[in-house]
Formats: structure tokens, sequence, C-alpha cells
């Protein structure tokens, strides 16, 4: 019943931020890189900063009253350190989707919310110095990729819910590592941005505030799994995104573009653009597969290299196979 409650709550907000935004007019207008053609709500995703507050204040009222916790990890973690710097790195990229704020602001802002990520996974004082650098330059790429990959419906909405359901299948199953409604709460988020993205027509967008906000989520519940785990194997609950970007990053490259400038050369984007395949069908392609590879990392046993062996080289050959594929069809219809 408290969850119900909670999807109604974050329901009627989102419904409550529409009327803000179309007021003043928060909205995406489509250009020639765009994968939608119609002026589209921005800044959906400010139902995920709404969900920890919610989590927060229901984690706090639970102390409170004396109730009893769901689970031991419950009382492991100060979730206000992560709060903080979600919430920081939600507010700025909000405002970026209003203003479209510098890259040094960003990032300056994107090391400050890491820092307090770190500290939420007591990494400062677990993990040796060197690999301190390390991680700020994988988490702010990793959430810039998450970012990067946001643009058709639905697409960011599905992979995270992929990654949230098997956190939680985790979590309750193999190894107790985080409070049960860190998991929940954000999975409800997705479910009512889901609702009103994963159509044929969206009513709206994540915006980087959603995008950047799920995935500092994520990368806390991933981070927080590795560390009680002491296997890195978890990372490759993102392995779909990770392949994508990266192996896109190369291309541009090796073409001697600004890998920070709009463009479409995302394998979902030629699918989406190119193809004409609906965005439903390549979101639910790329949370499926996502799919396949969690249920592979959580139930095949096998040693941490040969787990990133299986999965990334069959992704890796499927990914440049059918883009190159694609590029070819393409020059042949161009001639």
């Amino acid at each position: 019943m408290m969850y119900l409650a909670v999807f109604l709550v974050l329901f009627v907000l989102e419904l409550i931020y529409f009327k803000i935004a179309d007021r003043f007019n928060i909205i995406d207008k489509p250009n020639h890189r765009s994968a939608h053609t119609e002026i589209t709500l921005r800044g959906g995703g400010i139902v995920f900063p709404i969900a920890f507050l919610l989590f927060f204040i229901t984690s706090v009222w639970s102390k409170l009253v004396h109730l009893p916790l769901h689970d031991q990890a419950a009382e492991n973690h100060n979730y206000l350190i992560f709060g903080v710097g979600l919430l920081l790195l939600c507010i700025i990229s909000f405002l970026d989707d209003l203003y479209d704020l510098s890259s040094k602001i960003r990032i300056v802002f994107h090391i400050i919310s890491v820092s307090f990520l770190l500290a939420f996974l007591n990494a400062f004082v677990l993990l040796p110095i060197w690999a301190i650098p390390v991680l700020y330059i994988v988490i702010i790429g990793i959430l810039n990729a998450y970012n990067f990959m946001d643009g058709i419906n639905g697409i960011t909405g599905l992979y995270s819910l992929v990654a949230l359901l098997s956190l939680l299948y985790v979590n309750e199953n193999l190894i107790n590592f985080v409070a049960h409604d860190f998991i929940i709460y954000p999975i409800l988020g997705c479910l009512v941005f889901l609702f009103f993205n994963f159509r044929k027509k969206a009513k709206c967008f994540m915006g980087d505030i959603g995008s950047m906000g799920i995935a500092f989520w994520v990368v806390a519940l991933i981070g927080l799994l590795m560390m009680k785990t002491g296997e890195i194997k978890w990372i490759l609950f993102l392995a779909v995104y990770g392949v994508e970007v990266i192996s896109t990053i190369l291309e541009r490259l090796k073409l001697k573009e600004n890998i920070f400038e709009a463009h479409r050369r995302h394998l979902y984007q030629l699918l989406a653009n190119e193809k004409k395949i609906s965005h439903l069908i390549v979101s639910t392609l790329y949370a499926a597969v996502q799919l396949i590879i969690n249920a592979v990392v959580i139930f095949s046993n096998l040693p941490q290299i040969v787990s990133f062996v299986i999965v990334l080289l069959p992704a890796l050959i499927f990914y440049l196979y059918t883009k190159l594929t694609i590029k070819k069809q393409i020059t042949l219809n161009n001639n």
C-alpha cells in the first residue's frame, strides 16, 4: 500500500510539473539532429530527485516512530550524503536544460556531486588513493554517457528500469547491500516517467535532470554492490550503453569530429531515424539485450574475467556488425 501511495504522489507531482513547464515554456524544440519532430515538455526526469526526497522523508519518519526496517543494510549507509550529491547534480542539470550552461560550470558541479557519491560509498576510506581519480573519470563518464544515450522515447527509462530490477533481484536474493526502498523508489519513478514517455508521441522528455539523476542513482547502487562483494563484474549491468558510447566516441575521434557536439551516429539513432523503426521497438530492444546480459552476470557464476569476455565481445561484434550493415544499406539507397 505504501508503494502505491508513493507512485500516486509521484504521478500527481509529475502532472503538476507539466503545468509549470507549460506555463514557463520549458520545452524541447526539435532540430536537424533530433529523433523527434514535435515540441515536447522537457524535464520530466524531475520525478527522480522527488523520488529521493520521498524516500528520505519516509526513512526519517520510520526511524522517528520506530518502525521496523526492511533489512539490515538500511542502517549501514548515510543516504543524506547521497541525496546532497544527487540534488546538486539535478539542480545544475535542470539549469543546463533551461539556460545551456558552459561546460566549465557543469564539470565543477559534476566533480562536487561525484565527491558526495564517493563519500556515500566510503570510497575515500576503503580504496587506495590512486583509484580515486580513476573513479572520478569513470563515474563522470558514465553520467554523461547516460545523457548521450537519452535520445528517443523510452530508451533511458526502460534501460534504467532493467538495471534497477536486476539490482533489486540481487539485493533480495543474493546479497543484501542496500535498503530495499532505496531501489524501489527509483523504480517507481521510472514507472511514472515511462507512463508519459513510453508512447509514440511522448508527453515529456527526461531532460538532463532526468538522465543525470537516474544515472547517479544507478551508479550509486552498482557502486554499493561492488564495494560489498569486491567484484567489478556488476558494472556489466551498464554494458549496452558502455559499448555503444565508447564505440561511437572512437568513431567520431577517427572522423576528427567534436565528440561534445550533438550528432546522429549512435546505433539507436540510425535505427530510429534512418531505418524508421519505432522508437518503442528500439528502446525495448536495448532494454531486452541488457536484461539478457544481466541474467548472464547474475546466474552464470563464472570468473569475473570470463564474464567480461563472454558479455563484451559478443556485444561489441553484434553492435559493429549491425551498425556497419545499416550504413551500407543507407549508402546503397542514397546511390
